[in-house]
C-alpha cells in the first residue's frame, strides 16, 4: 500500500479505537480518558494505567504499548494482525484493556 493509503487507514483505525473507548465510557461504569496527538492515541484508565496506540508509517504498522508489553500489527488486507502471535488488534486491545481496567471490556472497530 502507498504511504498515503497507510496514513488514511491508520487514522481511521485510531478514530475507531477512540470511538470504542468513548462508547465504553458511556455504556459502562468504566471511565477511559482518551488523548490524541497526531498519530498517537493514549487511553488512560481510572487506576492511572495507560495503553498507547500509534502508527508507524515507515514500517506500515500499528504499535501498541500496554502493561503486558509492546505489540506490532501489520495490515493483512482485512485487519491489523500481530506480527508475533497472529492476534487481531481490536481483540488484543480488548484483552489488554480488560486486564488493566480490572473488568471485561470489548473494543470493536
Amino acid at each position: 500500500m502507498t504511504e498515503s493509503e497507510f496514513l488514511e487507514l491508520a487514522r481511521e483505525t485510531l478514530d475507531a479505537i477512540e470511538a470504542a473507548a468513548e462508547h465504553i465510557t458511556q455504556s459502562t461504569d468504566t471511565d477511559i480518558d482518551t488523548g490524541r496527538s497526531g498519530n498517537v492515541l493514549t487511553l488512560t484508565f481510572e487506576n492511572g494505567s495507560k495503553i498507547i496506540v500509534n502508527s508507524q508509517a515507515p514500517m506500515q504498522q500499528m504499535w501498541v504499548a500496554a502493561r503486558s508489553g509492546g505489540f506490532h500489527y501489520g495490515w493483512d488486507g482485512q485487519a491489523w494482525i500481530d506480527t508475533r502471535d497472529g492476534s487481531e488488534l481490536f481483540a488484543a486491545l480488548s484483552r489488554h484493556a480488560s486486564s488493566q481496567a480490572g473488568t471485561a471490556l470489548v473494543f470493536t472497530a
